[in-house]
């Protein structure tokens, strides 16, 4: 890409640093799109094109490669995704316009590595190619602009490929969404901003919306894969109830308030629940360490032995806490499942949703449990 994107501030709050920003696979797929259709029209692709952002900020890609047949032609770019650690950085984005029959319309194919929607509640209905509504808005304005000016009918099948971008979706969370087949095309301001987790938060409230739109009764919210296997096989849910909450509990509850779900299971070891008990909605350690002053007081309130809560204030791990009071016969666990309960019951707001809070250990055993 001919643009140096501009650099950002880490979310988690610390002080600026020179990260570069990237691009989505929505932008890349628009700019492939562009210089394809260039090619189709005038029989020589372009080198470099230039596309419009949501916002209205020009930008100027890099074409990688590009070829042509009877009625079609193609183009790829490479995905910049900054600084940002995406599992598509690197990956080719391909475009393939050809020309469709008069009064069709712009229509959208899933080539190789692109998947297909198969379960309800996603922005796009069950059958569609998985390219969301705002890069499908783009290809239309960019297609609209090549077409300006002259005779070109905007009749076009634009199809998107990723090679080897059905390998890459293992790593992401569209198979449990019912992406299938590859990946999605993403974005909604064409820039991807570097540990924003907007991406994951996103598949946060996706996995809500399908989990609703299959009616289910129940969603697990876990804190890691130990967890979410552990809650499952507690309740026998399916893949589609189980929510990768991560460290984003607010993420996940401040959606379920305008979005509620009539159960809702939120699964985590044992350190991450004391900081939900604590308070804290984002769970991540550069957000908020285990409070062991916190944590030491709450078992004294329960009657914890003296010798165990002055262990606790001193104690190097939560983990250690854990163990000393289980040695002891203290439910540690269960006082710490009721501190996240109260915690996420306030970030529900009064929504109707039943709400309870299992605690794992590193095993994946129960070890306490609220609600």
């Amino acid at each position: 890409m001919s643009e140096t994107p501009p650099t950002s501030s880490d979310v988690l709050g610390q002080p600026a640093t020179p990260l570069r920003r990237g691009w989505t696979t929505g932008a890349c797929a628009t700019a492939a799109t562009r210089a394809a259709l260039e090619g189709l029209l005038t029989g020589d692709c372009p080198a470099t094109t230039e596309i419009a952002l949501p916002s209205g900020q020009r930008v100027t890609f890099a074409v990688a490669r590009h070829d042509k047949g009877p009625g079609w032609a193609s183009a790829g770019v490479i995905k910049d995704a900054g600084d940002d650690p995406d599992v598509t950085h690197g990956a080719l984005v391909v475009a393939k316009v050809t020309r469709g029959k008069d009064g069709s319309g712009i229509t959208f194919k899933a080539g190789e590595g692109v998947g297909t929607v198969t379960k309800p509640g996603l922005p796009l209905a069950v059958g569609e190619p998985a390219i969301n509504p705002v890069p499908r808005r783009m290809m239309r304005q960019a297609v609209a602009e090549v077409a300006a000016g002259s005779a070109f009918r905007e009749d076009v099948e634009i199809e998107i490929s990723i090679p080897g971008g059905q390998r890459l979706a293992e790593k992401t969370l569209n198979p449990r969404l019912g992406i299938l087949g590859g990946l999605s095309i993403l974005g909604t301001t064409g820039i991807v901003v570097p540990y924003s987790c907007a991406a994951w938060i996103s598949s946060i409230h996706r996995g809500i919306d399908v989990a609703r739109a299959l009616g289910l009764a129940h969603i697990a919210g876990s804190t890691g894969s130990t967890s979410e296997a552990a809650v499952q096989k507690l309740y026998g849910l399916p893949d589609s109830a189980l929510i990768d909450m991560g460290d984003f509990a607010g993420g996940m509850l401040k959606y379920l308030r305008q979005h509620p779900v009539p159960r809702l299971t939120i699964a985590g070891g044992f350190a991450k629940m004391v900081k939900l008990g604590q308070g804290l909605l984002d769970l991540h350690s550069k957000r908020g360490t285990v409070d062991r002053d916190w944590l030491a007081t709450l078992l004294a309130c329960q009657g914890a032995p003296e010798d165990l809560v002055a262990l606790t204030r001193r104690a190097n791990s939560a983990l250690e806490v854990l163990q000393e009071s289980a040695a002891r016969g203290v439910p540690a666990a269960t006082h710490v499942a009721e501190a996240a309960w109260e915690t996420a019951h306030r970030a529900l707001d009064g929504a109707p949703v039943a709400l309870d809070v299992v605690v794992f250990d590193r095993d994946g055993r129960e070890v306490g449990r609220w609600g």
